[in-house]
Formats: structure tokens, C-alpha cells, sequence
């Protein structure tokens, strides 16, 4: 399961049992910044500096090695890479690599596979919701936001969304929100107990230490906290603030099982880079998410695009936290 843009040789002539794609588009992430700051723990642990960020492309199957029964020259395809998507060839074993559903662009291969299967791992293997449920989503305009609200619209869950500025709304609400908290303007705990007064069945939060305490106060009994990320801790600009970074981490929560047992609620955590263990459940999850796509009952985020030389601007971009959707480098 690896991917490789090092070698025109070995891209030319992938070796038994693997794939060669031409890329068209690249997922960006947010963890492809943080992988740049050096702080993305997966990035150490899994392949180790120097590295190249990346972990899902789009393009067409240029290569195949022998033993390849299930691909064809130039078939569409979606590759997950985990490391080194950030590139014009990438070579894969095929049980990283799905074709692309009739009529699906490059853009939108490359805009689903790190967000909707982040969605997808926490809303149904962790969470098991129930229709009727209502969920809060924070950063609901945003790549795994808005997978999460449609992945709660699809099972008859109440949405409410958060955004961080007007221009998010619309797109929060396209998402399959039922209502939005705009919390550049409205204030947000006040809004969630109007809206919610009998607390959250589930809450989505990868803001980190600026929203943790407060979301986990608004679950009712029985409710789960799934957590994804700590983006308020991180910079806007790219530039650590090592200072800062450690006094949030010092008020990061720290949930006490005494009174979790006592309250019935539950926290749960996600990082998709660190489930290749998981492999099969989560190719599971990607066929079940295709299959929708297929069908429309899931719809590709809203995209911009970027050349792929322009990289840094892209994650400058998405650190901002002005974007909406999702950004794609095109190769």
C-alpha cells in the first residue's frame, strides 16, 4: 500500500500487484499543513521527514503491473494515497484504488475520500445514529462538516450547523443543515440551548480547546462527543506560536470517567491516518459512500481549484479558515 512519484521508472512500470494513476486532481487538507509544520503525528510515526503531503487523488489507471485482473487502461479511478498525493503519477496496490462512478469528475474523486470517510468512520461505526437524533456540527461549511450533515440528512437526524461567518451559511444549509449558528454574530452556546434545550444526541468538534467544555456541556444524556481535530490551536498564518500552542493543550479538557459513568455521556475521537488497521472497514466505507454518490443521494462539496504549483497558496488558504468546500490542486 504504498505511493510513489519519486521514480519515472517505477511510475512507468508499476511492479506486480500494483497500479499506476495519472493524476488530474489532489484533495487538500487540512492536515497537509500541519504535516508541513511538522506537528501531524501520522506523518512521524508512518513514513517519517522528508515527506510529501496527500492522502487521496484522481485521475486515470496509466500503468498496470501483472496480476492485475480488476483495472483497465484509462479507467476513471479515486486513489488513496495516506502520504504523497501531492503529485502528477502516484503507484498503489489496487486495494487502494476505486473507480469513479459514471459521470463523477476528477475534481469531485478528489474532493470525497479523506472527508466523507472521516464522516462516514464516525457516524457509523461510532456514533450508530438513530433517525430523530439531533446532532451539532461545527465548522459545518467546511470538508467533514458538510460530508457530516449530509451523512445526518441521509439518516433522518436534525442538523444544526456552525459557521464562522455569513458567507458559510448558504453552503451549511446545502449541506443538509437544518439550521445554522453564524458565531461571528450570534452567540453560540445561547443559540444551541434555543435550538437544542434538551442537549445534542451528538456533537462534531475539531476546534479543539475553544469549543471542547461548552460542546461537551450541551450533550444530553446518553449524547457523544466525536472529535476530529484541534484547529483553533494551530495558526491562521503558518507561523507556530509555540507559547500558545502549550497553554492550550494545558486547557485542553480532561474528561473524568466518574462523571462520565454518572452523566451517560461519551467521547469518542477520529484520525483516519491512523486506521490502516482498518483497512477493510474502511474500503467497506468507501463502496457504501460511491454507492450513494452513484445514486445522488450524496453530493460532491462545493470545490476550488488550484494548479498544483500552487500548493502553498492553497494551504495557506485552508489554515485561513475563510474557505468553504473543499480545495483541489488540478496536476
Amino acid at each position: 500500500m504504498s505511493a510513489c512519484a519519486s521514480s519515472r521508472k517505477r511510475i512507468a512500470r508499476p511492479a506486480a500487484g500494483e497500479v499506476a494513476i495519472a493524476v488530474e486532481a489532489i484533495g487538500v487538507n487540512y492536515a497537509d499543513g500541519i504535516i508541513r509544520m511538522g506537528l501531524y503525528e501520522s506523518a512521524k510515526r508512518l513514513h517519517g521527514y522528508p515527506i510529501t503531503p496527500g492522502f487521496e487523488v484522481a485521475g486515470r489507471i496509466a500503468a498496470l503491473g501483472s496480476d492485475i485482473s480488476e483495472f483497465s487502461l484509462g479507467d476513471p479511478v479515486i486513489g488513496l494515497t495516506l502520504f504523497g498525493g501531492y503529485a502528477s503519477r502516484v503507484v498503489l496496490t489496487p486495494d487502494r484504488v476505486f473507480k469513479r462512478p459514471a459521470g463523477m469528475s476528477a475534481d469531485a474523486g478528489a474532493a470525497i475520500p479523506t472527508i466523507f470517510l472521516t464522516a462516514w468512520w464516525m457516524v457509523h461505526e461510532l456514533l450508530h445514529p438513530h433517525p430523530g437524533d439531533t446532532w451539532l456540527v461545527h465548522s459545518a461549511a467546511g470538508g467533514v462538516g458538510s460530508a457530516l450533515a449530509q451523512l445526518g440528512r441521509l439518516g433522518g437526524c436534525r442538523v444544526i450547523g456552525v459557521v464562522g461567518a455569513a458567507h458559510k451559511r448558504e453552503a451549511a444549509l446545502a449541506a443538509g443543515c437544518d439550521a445554522v449558528i453564524d458565531k461571528s454574530a450570534e452567540d453560540l452556546w445561547q443559540r444551541t440551548r434555543e435550538l437544542a434545550p434538551g442537549g445534542f444526541q451528538a456533537v462534531f468538534d475539531a476546534n479543539g480547546v475553544s469549543t471542547l467544555s461548552q460542546s461537551y456541556a450541551q450533550l444530553a444524556p446518553a449524547g457523544r462527543l466525536l472529535i476530529y481535530g484541534f484547529a483553533s490551536m494551530l495558526p491562521h498564518d503558518g507561523r507556530l506560536n509555540w507559547f500558545k500552542l502549550a497553554w492550550d493543550w494545558l486547557r485542553t479538557p480532561r474528561y473524568n470517567p466518574l462523571s462520565m459513568t454518572r452523566d451517560n455521556k461519551s467521547v469518542l475521537a477520529c484520525n483516519l491516518s491512523f486506521l490502516s488497521g482498518e483497512a477493510e472497514r474502511l474500503r467497506g466505507g468507501m463502496h457504501w459512500l460511491l454507492e450513494r454518490f452513484a445514486d445522488g443521494r450524496l453530493l460532491p462539496p462545493p470545490v476550488t481549484r488550484f494548479p498544483l504549483e500552487r500548493a502553498a497558496d492553497a494551504q495557506r488558504a485552508i489554515e485561513s479558515g475563510r474557505t468553504v468546500g473543499k480545495l483541489i490542486l488540478v496536476a
